[in-house]
């Protein structure tokens, strides 16, 4: 018979640092999962250096069994999301534990009770934290790894949360774009049809497309606040960022950004559009396979190793199609279709053959309908689940 399972609150920063460290566990004989920087997630779960926690309440638990460590648990009320939403819901994220029901149990129990216990009428998830990062859970497409800031979960996950009782609120598709197979590999090969639209949008509309100015990229980022916070505000779950949350995203995409790949569009010198194109740093991250210790030598040398794979050896063959939007008067022109093509342009010949668009809402007809009509395709399935408290 199993031990008793204890649940632990993660308030200290040893403690939040033991709740990462436990993620290795359940992954040690998993060759899909792409081990994340220690010190980085380190930063993301502090309420003194989070970005987030400025308009949201958050506790972190761990299951114990003794002295170890079997499972973790996120839950929160993010404020932002309720009052935008007008709900009054919890969420929980950061759900990880050993193939056991009675952890999962003992996890999904406690985030309830916490969030029952903030004033919430239903929890949703997992978010870590919200949708505007990692966000769902992977349903199916486990035999692949992630692309960058998007989650990957166990199989059994999903059996363990619906158990609980928690039901589906949401689908979240991933799109495969393979280059190769739709294009032959060249920009000319791509859908006749998608040529048109671009060559008559050019002529009509008198729309610029440029790259992002590297130089000004917080400047620029700041700029496409209206342009991301209003093309996706009747998005299911959508929540808005901050200026704050802006210039926080700034200084992440400066470590891994590549201009070719981050487009603008323009009309009058308004922002009208913005595709946001991400180089898969897990390719890179996976290979250089960062140990949970936090001993400076180890961290220093999963950094080489990742610097190797990035720059000196580069293995990126994948980008992520992260952000697309267009302001709802200049939809239907035809600026999805230069974004794709201006995108596919410059990154087919720096080795990119893959790119994967996500993620897209299940009833998101439009978007599902253009990028199936590009030849794309659904690979991968995530959730998410939502339970009346």
């Amino acid at each position: 018979m199993a031990s008793q399972i204890d649940i632990q609150e993660c308030a200290s920063a040893a403690d939040r640092l033991r709740f990462i460290q436990f993620w290795w566990v359940p992954y040690r004989d998993n060759s899909y999962w792409v081990p994340p920087l220690v010190n980085e997630r380190q930063e993301f779960l502090d309420p003194a250096r989070s970005v987030f926690h400025h308009h949201a309440e958050v506790a972190l638990f761990a299951a114990k069994r003794g002295s170890e460590v079997v499972g973790t648990i996120a839950a929160l009320i993010n404020h932002r999301h309720n009052e935008f939403h007008a709900e009054n819901i919890g969420f929980f994220g950061f759900f990880e534990c050993i193939q056991e029901y009675a952890v999962a149990e003992a996890l999904l129990a406690t985030a309830c009770e916490w969030c029952a216990s903030h004033g919430a009428t239903a929890i949703r998830g997992p978010a870590n934290f919200s949708s505007n990062e990692e966000y769902g859970l992977l349903v199916d497409g486990f035999d692949d790894a992630p692309r960058v800031l998007m989650p990957y979960n166990l199989p059994y996950y999903k059996d363990y949360i619906e158990k609980f009782g928690f039901e589906k609120a949401m689908d979240l598709y991933a799109y495969m774009w393979d280059v190769e197979a739709i294009a032959g590999g060249r920009v000319e090969g791509m859908s006749p049809k998608l040529l048109r639209v671009v060559e008559k949008t050019r002529q009509r509309y008198n729309i610029t497309l440029r790259r992002i100015d590297i130089k000004r990229l917080t400047e620029e980022v700041l700029r496409l606040k209206n342009v991301y916070n209003s093309a996706w505000e009747k998005n299911w779950g959508f929540v808005p960022m901050t200026d704050e949350e802006f210039e926080h995203l700034a200084a992440g995409f400066k470590q891994f950004i590549d201009p070719d790949l981050f487009w603008i569009a323009e009309k009058d010198d308004q922002i009208i559009g913005v595709s946001i194109n991400l180089p898969d740093m897990n390719q890179p991250l996976r290979l250089a396979y960062p140990t949970p210790s936090t001993n400076p030598l180890a961290v220093n040398w999963a950094m080489a190793k990742l610097f190797w794979h990035w720059k000196a050896r580069p293995k990126l063959t994948w980008m992520r199609g992260a952000v697309m939007g267009v302001l709802e008067e200049w939809r239907a022109h035809g600026i999805a279709a230069q974004f794709y093509y201006e995108t596919a342009k410059l990154a087919i010949p720096k080795g990119y053959k893959y790119f994967e668009l996500s993620w897209i809402l299940e009833n998101n007809l439009m978007m599902n309908r253009d990028i199936q009509r590009m030849g794309g395709r659904v690979y991968k399935t995530y959730r998410i689940y939502e339970k009346a408290l």
